[in-house]
C-alpha cells in the first residue's frame, strides 16, 4: 500500500444533508439500517415504534423499544448546537411517555448540557438511562458521504449494570441468547456446514461469507415476529458491489427464490435479504422450524453469493 495516496477526513455541513430535521433527519435515522447504526454506537438494539409521536403540544421526533432491555425510548433529534429547550423537551417526552432510555442527538453539545446528562445519570442510578450523542458526516475526497455518531454522555456503566443486575437479565435479551444457543445446537446436530460464533443476547448473528465487509446476517425479531437472513454489504464499495450483483439478479433469483434487493440509498451499506415472517420467537414450540428455515437460508446464500462476492472485482478497497 502507498501510504502517500492515503486521504484525509473532511467534515460535511449536516444542513447539506439533512436540511430539515424534521422532515429530512427523523425520517433517515427511522429506517431500521440507520437506527442500526446508532445501535451499535450505543450497545442498544433500538426497534422503531413511532415517529412524532404528541406529547401535550410538543412532539417526540423518534419513540422505540431497546429490545435488548425491553424498554422505552425517546430519540430528540438537533441539527444545532444544544440548547435549553431541547433539554427541557426531552426530558417532557420521557415524563410523558414514561420512556426509560433518553437520547438527545445534536450537532454539538455544550459543556454545561453534557455535564446535566452526566449529573442525572449519576443520581438516577440506571433507573433513567441518558445518552448525548454528537452527529457528524464525513468523506475521504469524493466518496460518498458517511453519518458518524459519537458518544459524549452516557450512563455510568457500573452504576447501571450493578442497578440491572438485581433484576437479572431481561425477558428479551435472555430470550435471544436462548435462540441462538438453540440454533448452533441445531446446526451442530443436523450437519454444521458453516462456522458459528459464540451466541450472544442480541437479535442479530453473523456468518462469514469469506470476504472481509461482506457477512451473512440471520436476525429475529420479537416486535416485527420474523426471522431474517440477509447478505450484508459494508463499507465504500457497497453500493458498486449492490450494483454488480444485481446485474445477476434474475440469475441469483432463478437458484435462490425471491429476495428484496435494499440498496439503502440513504447511506453507504446495502443489503439483499429474505425473511421469514409470521414467526414468534416467543412460541419456543415454533423454533426447531425457524432453525431449519436459517440453517437453510444460510447455506443458501452462503453457497449462491460466497463465489460472486469473493469473485468482486471492485478497485482500491484497503481490505
Amino acid at each position: 500500500m502507498n501510504l502517500s495516496s492515503l486521504g484525509s477526513l473532511e467534515p460535511v455541513e449536516l444542513r447539506s444533508i439533512w436540511p430539515d430535521e424534521a422532515r429530512d433527519f427523523t425520517p433517515w435515522l427511522a429506517k431500521e439500517e440507520n437506527l442500526r447504526r446508532l445501535s451499535d454506537a450505543l450497545n442498544l438494539e433500538l426497534e422503531l415504534d413511532r415517529i412524532e409521536v404528541a406529547v401535550g403540544p410538543y412532539s417526540a421526533d423518534i419513540v422505540a423499544t431497546d429490545a435488548s432491555s425491553n424498554s422505552k425510548v425517546v430519540i430528540e433529534n438537533q441539527l444545532e448546537k444544544t440548547n435549553h429547550d431541547h433539554l427541557g423537551k426531552v426530558l417532557t417526552y420521557a415524563s410523558g411517555l414514561e420512556a426509560r432510555i433518553l437520547i438527545w442527538i445534536a450537532k454539538k453539545f455544550t459543556e454545561e448540557h453534557r455535564q446535566t446528562f452526566d449529573y442525572l445519570n449519576e443520581c438516577t442510578s440506571g433507573r433513567l438511562r441518558l445518552f448525548g450523542v454528537e452527529v457528524e458526516v464525513v468523506r475521504i475526497g469524493s466518496s460518498i458521504p458517511a453519518p458518524l455518531f459519537k458518544l459524549v454522555s452516557s450512563p455510568n456503566d457500573y452504576v447501571a449494570a450493578t442497578h440491572n443486575a438485581s433484576a437479572g437479565i431481561s425477558d428479551t435479551k435472555s430470550l435471544y441468547m436462548e435462540f441462538w444457543t438453540g440454533f448452533r445446537d441445531y446446526c451442530r446436530t443436523n450437519g454444521e456446514l458453516f462456522s458459528l460464533q459464540t451466541p450472544r443476547p442480541q437479535h442479530w448473528y453473523s456468518v462469514s461469507i469469506g470476504r472481509s465487509r461482506f457477512s451473512v446476517e440471520l436476525t429475529v425479531s420479537t416486535m416485527r415476529q420474523r426471522l431474517g437472513c440477509e447478505l450484508y454489504l459494508r463499507g465504500g464499495t457497497a453500493k458498486k458491489a449492490f450494483r454488480l450483483l444485481k446485474e445477476a439478479e434474475k440469475d441469483i433469483e432463478l437458484e435462490l427464490g425471491s429476495v428484496e434487493w435494499q440498496e439503502l440509498p440513504e447511506g453507504q451499506d446495502c443489503r439483499i435479504a429474505d425473511y421469514l415472517k409470521n414467526f414468534d420467537p416467543r412460541s419456543r414450540q415454533d423454533w426447531e422450524r425457524g432453525f431449519a428455515w436459517l440453517k437453510k437460508r444460510t447455506e443458501d446464500f452462503r453457497s449462491i453469493f460466497g463465489p460472486r462476492v469473493r469473485g468482486l472485482s471492485l478497485g482500491e478497497e484497503n481490505e
